[in-house]
């Protein structure tokens, strides 16, 4: 059975996201989502928060699992989960970057873990979740960022931003 973890904070999920995981599930028996913790980041959604958005954004299937993990690296987690395979999405030459230098890292500590890097479609290609909540709040912003993301999201942050700062 091919299975692969497909990691990020997703905070919050974008459909840059549910693009890879859809892809992920076409490529792979199995695939994991899964919320790393990086005690270097600030998070906008309590853990809960973003699994519930990935759980109610994400396509209905069997071979899905919804999960996270913390204080372990990714090849950690996916030898844990009996995966061969890390998913990583490159979307600019940044990303390709420092995807490329962890890629010989995971290597280093996991030879027997490939990891996939795949490349989303030039119209979702710049999504990035900090690119949305960027966009959030000004006059208008409703109708920029909703075709960037879920249904489901989009309800979370309308909400967010109709409550009292």
């Amino acid at each position: 059975m091919r299975i692969a973890v497909y990691a990020g904070s997703f905070d919050p999920p974008t459909n840059g996201h549910l693009w890879m995981i859809e892809r992920g599930l076409e490529m792979f028996d199995r695939l994991i989502v899964a919320i790393g913790s990086n005690p270097a980041k600030t998070y906008s959604y309590t853990l809960e928060e973003r699994l519930e958005m990935l759980r109610a954004s994400a396509p209905k299937s069997q071979r899905l699992e919804v999960s996270h993990f913390d204080n372990r690296y990714l090849v950690d987690y996916a030898k844990k989960k009996k995966a061969a395979y890390v998913l990583r999405g490159i979307r600019s030459p940044n990303d390709y970057e420092y995807e490329r230098v962890m890629r010989h890292i995971n290597s280093d500590m996991a030879p027997e873990i490939t990891t996939v890097f795949l490349m989303p479609p030039r119209d979702i290609a710049e999504l990035s979740s900090s690119m949305i909540k960027s966009l959030t709040g000004p006059e208008g912003w409703e109708e920029t960022v909703k075709r960037y993301v879920p249904a489901e999201v989009f309800k979370v942050l309308k909400q967010d931003s109709q409550e009292p700062k």
